[in-house]
């Protein structure tokens, strides 16, 4: 199973097809998108990455054996399990058809109709009308295909739905308002089907669909464009800027937003340091006794947490997807937290449980909109961590091994936050 790294910048259309991809086949996958792991303009440009990646752009995937790739349609592939990719010749040779329509059919129209209305491209009438006729020839092509079928090829979710639907999300999102949607009634219901998938859920969230077209700002272009106040100084000659499109760059440069833990005093435990011993040395060993020789017990806490509906967990990697999914929209926590949350059981009788570390003394996600979306489905108590109980828990669970006397079930598979 394949397991490494994929770097990107937050919310990249093109790096949530090997994200969705990665949630159906079990790939370990983590996702570098923030500092201090990856910072889109910076760590692309280093000698380094550019040595894996000469193009420097993202997505762009490193396994932890080493093995490379750049192109998202060639990463989604590779994390794919058979049953994305096509079971036989002909769904293999399906699958690849819609990936390439994807390419050629729909993202340069929606490119052209989108990008003004994100300011990113300047609007012409002339292009953005065109586009809008090629939108719904390609609509017209899909609705036509979906009359008799619930997803491009086979059965079930393949890799073709996974790309169609992602080169789509812009449309849906910005432009396609219900009117222009009504002579596609299929294509409509199937982009919805694949967005409500667990999977997909997992690494887009909710997907809102437009209610009214998005028109061209022409004070957010304006905005958008480089200022001409004052020539640069000789002395001074800028690196040359990598060649990026402009969707990248715009929706690359997220709004910055207010540290959450701005308010709390500098601790001397260093998380990352930590982190590279659990991920490098022995657990009970090393990573353990430095956890402890470290902690800072004003400065961080420890949370035991338990899922709240165990009779609803029914098959083990369903339940695993639960997990997953939670630290995917978690994301950006990271560099403050770190957590193992275990799966206990079998098929139709297991339960989820697991260990918290924290910045601060309060349970952290109420400080940000994005981090609320799953904590309620877990019951939270804090443990003293100075406590014998909360020694033997992170014992167990950093491990995974041990009695686990509170939960009554045999461990089954763990997932590490960090």
């Amino acid at each position: 199973m394949a397991a490494g790294t994929l770097y990107t910048y937050p919310e990249n259309w093109r790096a949530f097809k090997a994200q969705i991809a990665a949630q159906y086949s079990g790939a370990r996958l983590k996702v570098a998108s923030n500092s201090p792991a990856f910072t889109f303009g910076q760590t692309n440009r280093t000698p380094a990455f550019l040595n894996n990646f000469p193009l420097g752009k993202v997505p762009a995937y490193q396994g932890d054996d080493g093995f490379c790739l750049f192109e998202s349609n060639a990463i989604a592939h590779f994390l794919s399990n058979e049953a994305l990719r096509g079971a036989s010749p002909q769904a293999a040779a399906q699958v690849l058809q819609w990936v390439s329509f994807a390419d050629s059919e729909i993202i340069p129209p929606a490119s052209a109709w989108v990008f003004p209305t994100l300011g990113i491209m300047q609007f012409n009438k002339q292009a953005t009308e065109q586009a809008k006729e090629d939108v719904k020839r390609a609509f017209t092509v899909l609705n036509q295909h979906l009359n008799t079928r619930t997803f491009l090829v086979g059965e079930r979710v393949s890799l073709a739905d996974i790309t169609v639907a992602c080169s789509m999300l812009w449309l849906y999102k910005q432009v396609l308002e219900p009117s222009f949607r009504q002579p596609y009634p299929n294509v409509t219901r199937w982009f919805v089907t694949c967005v409500n998938q667990p999977q997909f859920k997992a690494v887009l969230g909710e997907v809102k669909l437009c209610e009214k077209m998005a028109q061209f700002d022409a004070k957010k272009f304006a905005d958008m464009q480089p200022k001409k106040d004052a020539p640069p100084k000789k002395e001074k000659k800028p690196a040359p800027e990598e060649e990026i499109d402009e969707c990248d760059a715009v929706l690359a440069a997220e709004p910055k937003t207010k540290d959450p833990f701005a308010h709390l005093a500098k601790s001397a435990f260093v998380m990352d340091e930590f982190k590279r011993k659990y991920s490098n040395e022995d657990t009970m060993t090393v990573a353990i006794p430095h956890f402890w020789e470290n902690f800072d017990h004003e400065g961080f806490s420890i949370w035991y947490c338990q899922y709240k509906y165990p009779e609803e967990l029914t098959q083990t990697f369903k339940s695993c997807n639960l997990i997953s999914g939670m630290f995917q929209r978690l994301d950006k926590l990271r560099k403050n937290a770190f957590a193992s949350v275990i799966l206990f059981g079998t098929n139709n009788d297991s339960s989820i449980s697991g260990l918290w570390v924290f910045r601060g003394q309060d349970l952290v996600f109420p400080l940000s909109p994005d981090w609320q979306i799953d904590y309620e489905s877990y019951d939270w108590r804090k443990l003293d961590s100075k406590s014998q109980e909360c020694k033997t828990m992170v014992k167990e669970y950093f491990a995974w091994e041990g009695d686990f006397k509170h939960v009554g079930k045999a461990f089954n598979q763990g997932k590490i936050f960090k």
